[in-house]
């Protein structure tokens, strides 16, 4: 998967070479010729006119949209090749769609598409091998006839190992050559890697290093082509035995270019820490089926809503520019990072300069009526099709905004609203969120995901900034009400520091705490059951 870029550096450039204008140009007049000649008379000229001008635009279009120009010439590869191939199919398959729609190709071959498409490719693709071998053909070293200054044998043809010989390609041309490559699985032994054969297994490596000092090469170094389950600590110390003999520096791939000394990930190995991550409950049969009911429920609400979508979209770009989307990876089921989607609402906070940008100048009026009205979460439906998200449940969170002990509300796949949101949102502490999501966890049912539906349409037509919170304060469901106390947790929340929430709300719904909640405490359930069937009236 590519990296995601960040917001100021993310925005839609339009780039165009002039051989992509010129493949984009001659590609349908070069077709309609070679399909059939007499098209091009004058009495046919308004077709191919049509034609001609619908087929160069949306190939300008699928080179925008497949980005074919970010790529270096010099750089060319097999990925650049296949998205100029993706790029030539959708530009004549969009033209066929409006065409036989319009005119059902009425005076064009219907062969025509295909063979223009093949050219488009071709060309796209030819263009930019010629201009990658010119590229290579100018990289020359100072004296083609000079010994290289270090001979290397690599142990190990492994992906790495092919990627290390190709750096010293392009590093070192003349300085470092690659004198034989070596492989533990004796099915190799003939077989090229990078234009380099495999000559014999590592138990051969002293007589390799001999025979070559024979034929007047010296090894200078030995490397190791990956760390992992490639050598047994047998063969190991035979190669060290060899390189040490030979007065040979022995290296490995990882250490060279440093991977091998990022720090581990932190993970808890303790007993107790392990016991603390084990929920003590099993989750409800509805989660068997909640996935598909999700899938089937986004579908359709991204059906129905395609036009608001792309409204929203273009009020999004008008008012703060490309990307439309902004991402932020989140914690989801299993503790998965994904990558959320939401419709941005704020500008870069750097400019195209990279200085910083004014918090005053970032907040726009278009970007307060998505939040205020949630418009700009409609694009995690997205996220439920990929199977990242659901439709309810407990809100992912960022890494530093996770429970003492997330195992519980990890359980689950993360919801675009949940049982949390509808009792109070960001008027919860984290630990006032967890609570609230571990019952909807334990008790989760259809008709629980209906009341949750039906309470979070009562927050999205109240515009105000304390929307959440009165919908927390005048719902009674599940739990009995207490007087609002703000917990240590919060000291530095705004409402605590100025006691607005305490005082316009002196009550909201009162959470079970995990450890005072029974599993599967009938009682508990079947008023809070109760409670939610009397709301519903």
């Amino acid at each position: 998967m590519r990296a995601r870029l960040p917001t100021s550096r993310a925005a839609f450039r339009i780039r165009f070479s002039i051989i992509d204008f010129v493949c984009a140009f001659t590609s349908p007049i070069l077709a309609l010729y070679i399909r059939d000649a007499y098209i091009l008379t004058y009495n046919d000229a308004s077709t191919v006119a049509i034609y001609w001008t619908l087929s160069v635009g949306f190939s300008l279009m699928a080179f925008l949209v497949f980005r074919i120009h970010d790529g270096m010439s010099r750089y060319f590869s097999v990925h650049d090749a296949l998205d100029m191939v993706k790029a030539a199919g959708f530009s004549q398959l969009m033209t066929t769609v409006v065409l036989f729609t319009f005119t059902r190709l009425d005076g064009i071959p219907r062969s025509t598409p295909f063979i223009q498409a093949m050219i488009l490719a071709v060309g796209l693709i030819a263009t930019r091998a010629i201009a990658q071998a010119f590229d290579n053909g100018a990289k020359v070293t100072t004296d083609r006839n000079d010994v290289a200054h270090e001979n290397i044998i690599i142990i190990g043809a492994t992906h790495v190992s092919l990627l290390y010989v190709k750096l010293l390609e392009a590093c070192s041309t003349g300085k470092r050559q690659v004198i034989a490559v070596l492989d533990g699985r004796p099915q190799s032994i003939g077989r090229s890697i990078a234009g380099f054969r495999v000559l014999a297994t590592p138990h051969h490596l002293e007589s390799v290093i001999e025979e070559f000092v024979v034929h007047g090469i010296h090894t200078n170094r030995v490397i190791i082509g990956d760390e992992a389950d490639l050598l047994t600590g047998e063969e190991l110390e035979e190669i060290k035995r060899a390189c040490e003999q030979h007065e040979i520096k022995l290296d490995f791939v990882l250490q060279l270019i440093g991977l091998s000394e990022l720090p581990p990930a932190p993970i808890e190995t303790t007993r107790e820490a392990e016991e603390l991550l084990v929920p003590n409950f099993e989750l409800p049969r509805y989660f068997k089926f909640k996935p598909f009911i999700d899938f089937f429920l986004a579908l359709a609400m991204a059906i129905i809503s395609s036009s608001f979508l792309i409204f929203s979209a273009g009020l999004a770009l008008l008012d703060v520019g490309s990307p439309v989307l902004f991402w932020q990876q989140r914690i989801g089921q299993g503790g998965r990072r994904f990558m959320l989607q939401k419709f941005r609402t704020l500008r870069p906070p750097f400019n195209w300069r990279g200085d910083p940008v004014p918090e005053r100048e970032k907040v726009s009026l278009v970007g307060k009526f998505l939040r205020q009205t949630r418009i700009d979460e409609l694009p995690q439906l997205l996220n439920i099709l990929v199977g990242d998200m659901a439709l309810i449940g407990p809100r992912p969170l960022l890494p530093e905004d996770q429970p003492a002990n997330p195992a519980t509300r990890l359980m689950v796949r993360p919801g675009i609203t949940g049982w949390a949101q509808v009792n109070g949102g960001k008027f919860l502490t984290p630990e006032e969120k967890d609570q609230y999501d571990e019952y909807y966890i334990r008790n989760a049912s259809p008709w629980f995901d209906l009341c949750i539906i039906f309470m979070t349409l009562k927050v999205l037509f109240r515009f105000t900034a304390h929307s959440d919170h009165k919908v927390a304060a005048a719902s009674v469901v599940g739990f009995g009400k207490t007087e609002y106390r703000p917990s240590t947790s919060t000291a530095n929340h705004p409402t605590a520091r100025t006691g607005k929430a305490h005082k316009l709300y002196p009550e909201i719904e009162s959470p079970p705490v995990s450890s005072g909640m029974p599993n599967g405490s009938p009682s508990l359930v079947k008023n809070s059951d109760r409670k939610i069937r009397n709301l519903s009236r």
